[in-house]
């Protein structure tokens, strides 16, 4: 097959991958028909797998962004839902009709359409369809004809020619295969170079990563959409509608925010075929995150599976907001029920101090708080505590209540404690014997570190380290 080979287009990227250097203000869109292969190239051009890829039709719902760089020109690629023909009555409700919303709008905000079609099977009357839509976008449209692996005959594409958007591009976009040359065509289309040129990389310390995690169905999409006052994610009557991970890099007077709204969280158990892999998905977006904003309904709010999301976000190290979502439902009585309230933050108490946020999505409630709430945790996580400062902390919680004595009478000898350098706020204490430091007493400690220096809602971790008397001791 001719043309360049490209394994995905080059990208500089921070060291924990958040995405280029540069702020590409440039944007081109992957359109065409379900199945097309447009996730597949999606992932092929910004070098990660980050959409799902199936055979099944239909997958991608949301527009999914990624960041590409190709010759020194950085522009944003955007993946779309397949555009087909919506029912009236469809048995999915108002789903089929919001995708194709999505799709159309990710068309008024690109500046290079790349039309996507599936070279095994030729021109179909899909194509045809989605062609006349494409004839009446003002940017420029390459055609590309995907899945064309190895093979010489022309007249794969040639009917391609028919539709008047001149010459398509011969790609494999699974084995990479002339994307190379894709890419040539692309960065010639796209506007003056002067506003998409890679400047040099910028420092990410200053960025929150923010992952908005939960069920399905309780109102993630309709939060985010909330927060940013415009519908950036896809909100449907349907449980699960959100697939992929959707980013959102924002400016606030607190700094710049990255929030991602992810798959709804169900059960191992009942999580099959896409819904596993949108589980695996979210659970990558926790893992890099370093605020949890876990929502929940405010209807059924006390639901195993929302205890069981903000444990694997604690386990990951990210700290943790909780958006009562849908507040506004519950009649004035509930809403004053004390019981309830405290009902609700007993539920969580392995995350002590997590703060709860009651917000409705749909009037407003709440919403302005998320962002400086999801802030403060942040600027907790990242705190570093002075050695001196630490110790004399510790010399007097063990004042007041000194450890118990373990095995045969032993008790356990505190020498000293420092911060460890992490991403997760860990403590190394060094001691006597680690086996000493019973669970308890390490979670009264802990609890003292939240009370003292303000990590509510911010997992800590304490490591028992041996050591011998001597030094900086905190207890003899």
């Amino acid at each position: 097959m001719p043309g360049a080979r490209a394994g995905g287009a080059r990208r500089k990227r921070s060291p924990d991958g958040v995405g280029s250097g540069a702020a590409p203000s440039a944007v081109v869109a992957l359109v065409g028909r379900p199945n097309v292969g447009k996730s597949t190239l999606f992932n092929r051009l910004i070098g990660e797998r980050r959409a799902i890829v199936s055979e099944q039709p239909g997958l991608t719902r949301d527009r999914i962004y990624g960041t590409a760089e190709w010759r020194g020109v950085a522009f944003t690629v955007v993946d779309t839902a397949g555009l087909d023909r919506v029912a009236k009555e469809d048995p999915e409700g108002d789903l089929p009709s919001n995708t194709q919303a999505q799709a159309m709008m990710a068309l008024t905000q690109a500046d290079v359409i790349c039309f996507v079609l599936d070279a095994r099977a030729g021109l179909t009357t899909g194509d045809l369809e989605v062609a006349d839509i494409l004839r009446r976008a003002r940017q420029p449209v390459l055609v590309v004809a995907n899945k064309h692996e190895g093979r010489e005959d022309r007249l794969l594409t040639a009917e391609f020619l028919e539709m008047g958007f001149g010459d398509p591009v011969e790609i494999s976009a699974l084995s990479g295969g002339g994307t190379g040359d894709l890419l040539d065509r692309v960065v010639t289309l796209l506007p003056a170079p002067a506003d998409t040129r890679v400047s040099p990389t910028t420092d990410n310390a200053d960025l929150l990563r923010c992952a908005i995690v939960g069920r399905p169905n309780v109102g993630k999409s309709s939060i985010l959409n909330a927060v940013l006052g415009q519908d950036r994610s896809l909100v449907s009557t349907v449980a699960g509608t959100t697939r992929d991970p959707v980013d959102t890099l924002i400016a606030t007077p607190n700094g710049p925010i990255l929030l991602v709204d992810t798959a709804g969280m169900r059960r191992p158990g009942a999580t099959k075929d896409a819904d596993y892999y949108s589980l695996l998905r979210a659970l990558q977006v926790v893992e890099r995150a370093d605020v949890a904003l876990l929502v929940v309904d405010a209807t059924t709010p006390l639901r195993a599976q929302d205890r069981h999301i903000a444990g694997r976000a604690r386990e990951a190290g990210a700290a943790t907001l909780i958006a009562v979502n849908k507040w506004d439902l519950l009649d004035a009585d509930e809403r004053r029920d004390r019981a309830l309230l405290k009902e609700l933050r007993s539920a969580y108490d392995f995350a002590p101090g997590t703060p709860f946020l009651f917000t409705s999505a749909s009037t407003g409630r709440g919403i302005a708080k998320l962002l400086p709430a999801a802030f403060a945790l942040g600027v907790a996580r990242a705190m570093r505590i002075p050695t001196p400062t630490l110790n004399q902390f510790l010399r007097e919680a063990l004042d007041r209540r000194p450890p118990p004595s373990g095995r045969g009478g032993r008790r356990l000898h505190l020498y000293y404690a420092v911060q460890a350098r992490s991403r997760v706020p860990t403590f190394a204490l060094f001691v006597n014997d680690p086996e000493l430091l019973h669970f308890s007493y390490a979670r009264y400690l802990e609890n003292q570190l939240r009370d003292r220096f303000g990590f509510a809602g911010v997992p800590l971790r304490l490591r028992a380290r041996k050591s011998e008397p001597g030094g900086n001791r905190t207890t003899a």
